[in-house]
Protein backbone atom coordinates (compact mmCIF):
# COMPACT_ATOMS: atom_id res chain seq x y z
CA UNK A 1 0.00 0.00 0.00
CA UNK A 2 1.83 3.03 -1.21
CA UNK A 3 2.53 5.78 2.05
CA UNK A 4 2.86 9.57 2.08
CA UNK A 5 4.61 11.02 4.65
CA UNK A 6 5.36 14.04 5.44
CA UNK A 7 8.27 15.95 7.43
CA UNK A 8 7.67 19.62 8.61
CA UNK A 9 9.78 21.67 11.38
CA UNK A 10 11.41 24.77 12.54
CA UNK A 11 14.88 25.21 10.61
CA UNK A 12 17.24 28.39 10.57
CA UNK A 13 18.53 27.54 7.18
CA UNK A 14 20.76 27.15 5.30
CA UNK A 15 18.71 27.61 2.01
CA UNK A 16 18.78 27.48 -1.49
CA UNK A 17 21.59 26.52 -2.93
CA UNK A 18 23.64 26.44 0.39
CA UNK A 19 21.07 23.71 1.49
CA UNK A 20 21.82 21.85 -1.51
CA UNK A 21 25.73 21.96 -0.64
CA UNK A 22 24.76 21.46 2.65
CA UNK A 23 22.73 18.46 2.05
CA UNK A 24 24.15 16.79 -1.07
CA UNK A 25 25.93 13.64 0.98
CA UNK A 26 21.75 13.67 2.66
CA UNK A 27 20.26 13.71 -0.03
CA UNK A 28 21.94 10.71 -1.98
CA UNK A 29 21.68 8.52 1.66
CA UNK A 30 17.87 9.19 1.29
CA UNK A 31 17.50 8.01 -2.19
CA UNK A 32 19.39 4.76 -1.09
CA UNK A 33 16.44 4.19 1.40
CA UNK A 34 15.09 1.01 0.49
CA UNK A 35 11.21 1.20 -0.29
CA UNK A 36 11.45 5.40 -1.33
CA UNK A 37 9.62 5.96 -4.82
CA UNK A 38 10.73 9.76 -4.55
CA UNK A 39 11.24 12.84 -2.45
CA UNK A 40 10.12 16.16 -2.33
CA UNK A 41 12.37 19.27 -0.27
CA UNK A 42 10.49 22.24 0.80
CA UNK A 43 11.77 25.05 2.48
CA UNK A 44 10.31 28.40 3.62
CA UNK A 45 13.10 30.89 5.29
CA UNK A 46 10.11 33.57 5.53
CA UNK A 47 8.49 31.48 8.03
CA UNK A 48 11.70 29.67 9.54
CA UNK A 49 10.49 26.04 8.24
CA UNK A 50 11.39 22.88 6.21
CA UNK A 51 10.58 19.54 5.68
CA UNK A 52 10.34 16.93 3.43
CA UNK A 53 7.23 14.67 1.49
CA UNK A 54 8.27 11.45 0.36
CA UNK A 55 6.12 8.69 -1.51
CA UNK A 56 7.29 5.01 -0.36
CA UNK A 57 6.27 1.52 -0.91
CA UNK A 58 4.36 0.29 1.47
CA UNK A 59 3.68 1.53 5.56
CA UNK A 60 6.73 -0.51 6.79
CA UNK A 61 8.98 1.05 4.33
CA UNK A 62 7.54 4.83 5.53
CA UNK A 63 7.93 3.68 9.30
CA UNK A 64 11.72 2.40 8.61
CA UNK A 65 12.80 5.92 7.14
CA UNK A 66 11.07 7.80 10.40
CA UNK A 67 13.05 5.23 12.34
CA UNK A 68 16.03 6.59 10.98
CA UNK A 69 15.17 9.96 9.94
CA UNK A 70 14.19 11.09 13.20
CA UNK A 71 17.50 10.54 15.18
CA UNK A 72 19.35 12.14 12.38
CA UNK A 73 17.04 15.25 12.25
CA UNK A 74 17.93 15.62 16.31
CA UNK A 75 21.70 15.29 15.57
CA UNK A 76 20.78 18.81 13.26
CA UNK A 77 19.35 19.76 16.14
CA UNK A 78 15.33 19.25 15.10
CA UNK A 79 13.92 17.99 18.52
CA UNK A 80 10.31 17.34 17.92
CA UNK A 81 9.64 17.76 13.52
CA UNK A 82 6.11 17.05 12.83
CA UNK A 83 5.60 13.79 11.24
CA UNK A 84 2.20 12.74 9.35
CA UNK A 85 1.73 9.53 7.31
CA UNK A 86 -1.15 8.82 4.66
CA UNK A 87 -2.16 6.03 2.63
CA UNK A 88 -2.82 7.59 -0.88
CA UNK A 89 -6.50 6.86 -2.49
CA UNK A 90 -4.09 5.99 -6.07
CA UNK A 91 -7.21 6.19 -8.32
CA UNK A 92 -8.20 9.70 -7.49
CA UNK A 93 -4.50 10.72 -7.19
CA UNK A 94 -3.75 9.40 -10.63
CA UNK A 95 -6.81 11.70 -12.05
CA UNK A 96 -5.51 14.85 -11.02
CA UNK A 97 -1.83 13.83 -12.74
CA UNK A 98 -0.06 12.18 -9.72
CA UNK A 99 3.53 10.78 -11.43
CA UNK A 100 2.42 7.09 -9.95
Amino acid sequence: MTTLLQFDFAFNGPWGADLERACHDLAADIAAQDGLIWKLWGENPDAGRAGGVYLFKTPEAADAYVAKHRPRLAAFGVTDPGVSRFTLNLPLSRATRAPL
